[in-house]
């Protein structure tokens, strides 16, 4: 007899296939052949898929703490893919873990005190990490990648943030890389964008990388004979050389973040399109693409929206009374300013000040306004920090940054050397939350737009990163696979508005969402969810995904 029957489903089999009415059993986890079953749930035409593979997370902190990884396993991920950009909390020695937690803090905007507070540090290697989270337990399954500045840190200490390496040095990263991927990390990653800043303003240490380093350490995936290779690309990585990478090494590349920018327009159809030529070629190269706007709220205590300006480096590590008479210096705002008004093929913040509204202030008159219509025939700049300096870096703002233009995101959306990632799940917990990206694509892109059919929406969430990151088994509703799942309702998905909670450790806040329209979700064949959100006695069904094919 089989444990779970669910009958009068839509059937979105996650492969592309049209949708059709039918039923699917599970036994021991895995999908079987529909027969009689311990227990039977009538769908009542609610549509079942496969779980979402959210294949950009940044879990790798709060796993240690919450094996829920809240709020991802209501809002219907069955996957996380961890350790993305380089940032990893493994390897890493007693002496650095502060280091790590600083440069967490700043480059991802988690809180300090939480990571203090959470992390059990209980592992130095990632095998060792990789060990420990296979002990506790997770409600998902979780691959994990092995991490360049982790990996920097671990081999040249204060050096990793000042120089690049040495052949000697290299070499000791390339023994460390290869350990990881013996031990079933699903990758290499990495960054190299200006916008990654450490503690005190320094770049996080893969920024500090040499194009010989990265051959070197990417090279480590050939002599695997599997992986993926992930970065977060700078503006001065050229794609040939990750072209170069992917001929090499014979493995995918993907390539973030390829978010639209209004003032840069077609930079973003440009990367696709060396994309598309590149795997014209023979290669296999990926642009992970957000199907969210992103937006940002934040406070010029924790400004991430500008730290990747080269003005504000010099403001970086300042604190206090040093920060604040900084921001008010003529020779600093003219600098910033000036960035700003420069064509950038990528950054966040490109001076639509329009974009930019005030949520939070001691004068209410000002909140839901923006700063343009608040500066009058003041420079926005100025407005802005004088704003915040005066009520005591307190006054919160919002930042709608990029990807803002629906029609642009529509035809990244169905490029097909697209990848939807990008969710950033267990980070910038401050600014904003994209855990329900899988939701909004098939709500907002799919049922509202018509940008993509919900066949196509599914496979786009399901199979196809799947198969891109070899992991075995998953994304589809066949026979024999694992039973991954997810029971909605088409007509109403999406993900719900967001809200502040202060549930960290240390009482942290953090923003989250609900789930709109989910009323299931399994994760080898359990149920750790319904309607109503979470469910308290599904114990940990997930797994930590160590083996993947080539």
């Amino acid at each position: 007899m089989n444990d779970l029957l669910i009958r009068n489903a839509l059937i979105v089999d996650g492969l592309g296939s049209a949708p059709r009415h039918g039923e699917l059993a599970v036994k021991d986890g895995r999908i079987v052949a529909a027969g009689p079953a311990r227990e039977t749930i009538d769908a009542d035409g609610l549509a079942l898929m496969p779980g979402i593979i959210d294949n950009h997370t940044h879990y790798d902190a709060q796993i240690t703490w919450d094996p829920w990884l809240s709020p991802s396993s209501q809002l219907g991920v069955t996957t996380a893919v961890i350790g993305n950009c380089g940032f990893t909390i493994a390897p890493c020695r007693a002496a650095d873990r502060e280091r790590i937690m600083r440069n967490l803090t700043q480059v991802e905007g988690m809180s300090l005190e939480a990571l203090r507070a959470g992390i059990r540090w209980d592992f130095e290697s990632v095998p060792q990490y990789l060990d420990r989270l296979e002990a506790r337990g997770a409600a998902l399954n979780v691959a994990a990648f092995v991490g360049h500045s982790s990996v920097r840190t671990y081999v040249m200490g204060d050096d990793a943030t000042e120089r690049v390496a040495t052949p000697e040095e290299i070499s000791r990263m390339r023994t460390i890389v290869l350990e990881a991927l013996n031990a079933g990390a699903i990758g290499f990653s990495t960054s190299t964008s200006p916008a990654h800043n450490g503690d005190a303003g320094r770049p996080m240490p893969s920024r500090l990388a040499d194009d010989d380093e990265l051959r070197a350490l990417v090279g480590c995936l050939r002599e695997a004979g599997r992986g993926v290779f992930m970065l977060t690309k700078g503006g001065h990585t050229r794609m040939a050389f990750l072209e170069e990478l992917a001929a090499h090494t014979g493995r995918p590349v993907v390539v973030a973040a390829l978010l639209h920018s209004s003032t840069s327009p077609q930079s973003v159809f440009d990367d696709l399109a060396a994309i598309g030529a590149a795997n014209a070629r023979g290669r296999r190269l990926l642009g992970a693409v957000s199907c969210c706007p992103l937006s940002m709220d934040f406070t010029l205590r924790s400004p991430y929206t500008f730290e990747g300006l080269e003005a504000w480096q010099q403001a970086l590590p300042l604190k206090g009374s040093a920060y604040e008479n900084k921001l008010r210096e003529q020779g600093f705002r003219d600098a910033v300013r000036a960035e700003i008004a420069r064509p950038a093929h990528f950054r966040l913040f490109n001076g639509e000040w329009d974009k930019v509204q005030v949520i939070e202030s001691r004068r209410p008159e000002l909140e839901q306004r923006s700063v343009a219509e608040l500066a009058g025939g003041r420079d926005p700049l100025d407005f802005m920090l004088d704003l915040a300096l005066a009520e005591d870096l307190e006054t919160v703002f919002s930042a709608l940054l990029l990807n803002s233009d629906e029609a642009a995101v529509g035809r990244m959306l169905r490029d097909p050397n697209a990848l939807v990632s990008l969710s950033d799940a267990g980070a910038h917990l401050t600014f904003f939350n994209d855990s329900g990206f899988g939701l909004h694509l098939l709500g907002h892109w799919s049922r509202e737009l018509g940008v993509l059919p919900l066949a196509e929406a599914a496979r786009r969430l399901t199979s196809h990163p799947a198969r891109v990151f070899g992991i075995q088994e998953r994304g589809a509703l066949k026979p024999g696979f694992h039973a991954d799942l997810m029971l909605f309702d088409p007509a109403q998905v999406k993900r719900g508005a967001k809200r502040r909670v202060f549930d960290l450790p240390g009482g942290q806040p953090r923003l989250t969402t609900d789930a709109v329209g989910v009323h299931g979700v399994w994760v080898n064949g359990r149920r750790i969810a319904d309607s109503k959100g979470p469910v308290a006695d599904a114990g940990l069904p997930g797994r930590v995904l160590r083996r993947f094919s080539a």
